[in-house]
């Protein structure tokens, strides 16, 4: 009959060998460092930087050739108005005009004037604050006879904010600063000390009107996450 004595002290052994490893294991899990994740938060107001704004002017007619002679005369006029105060060539586009024909229009038989065309020049400029001043004095053109008209869907006026760069390392450090803050607090609470960072993530930059009544001042905001260590 053969003899397992010898198997079995080897088992014994390796049982032994193998409950240490387990043990080591699990105290270099209980010896992990501890650490305290926090986000800290910047936000700025800022004026718009760009500013593009759609003029648009409703002519009607019953004659082609005395349309298109009204959107030339009404382009003018407003090219005119926006260049006598301030602006230039480079920021004024004048769109291809949209000439309805209301004749060819089957369904359309309760017409006085044949033809609807709207003219529309658009303002495209870094100088928001002579643009708003512009916006406030259509009135003038209202008196030469160009019909300027309410903004409508597809033509409102678009505020910019573009100098993004120039503020991103003042809110960065800012809203590090604040997650700093946020983590002391939390390691005082635990009677720990703050140590180094283990990791930091920039959130994505938002920018949004501040309000819906003044589109020209923007809301930036950044979130930045950070984890630190904690010390005893």
């Amino acid at each position: 009959m053969k003899n397992y004595k010898f198997e079995a002290f080897l088992l014994m052994i390796g049982l032994i060998v193998m409950g240490f490893f387990v043990m080591l294991g699990l105290g270099r899990v209980n010896q992990s460092p501890r650490t305290v994740n926090v986000k800290g938060l910047a936000e700025m107001n800022v004026d718009a930087t760009k500013v593009i704004w759609p003029i648009q002017v409703k002519l009607v007619s019953n004659d082609m050739n005395t349309i298109y002679s009204k959107i030339n005369e009404s382009n003018e006029a407003v090219v005119k108005f926006l260049k006598d105060n301030g602006l230039t060539d480079e920021e004024i586009s004048v769109n291809a005009p949209l000439v309805v024909d209301r004749a060819a229009n089957m369904y359309d038989n309760d017409w006085k004037q044949r033809y609807n065309a709207i003219a529309k020049i658009v303002v495209t400029s870094k100088k928001v604050a002579l643009v708003r001043s512009l916006m406030s004095r259509q009135g003038e053109l209202m008196k030469q006879g160009v019909a300027v008209t309410d903004q409508e869907y597809g033509t409102s006026i678009v505020y910019e904010y573009t100098e993004l760069n120039s503020i991103k390392p003042q809110m960065i450090e800012e809203a590090t600063r604040n997650a700093r803050a946020a983590a002391e607090k939390f390691a005082n609470d635990s009677n720990s000390k703050l140590g180094k960072i283990k990791t930091a993530t920039q959130g994505q930059f938002s920018i949004e009107n501040i309000d819906e009544n003044t589109p020209f001042i923007k809301h930036v905001r950044v979130v930045t996450n950070v984890t630190y260590f904690l010390e005893d």
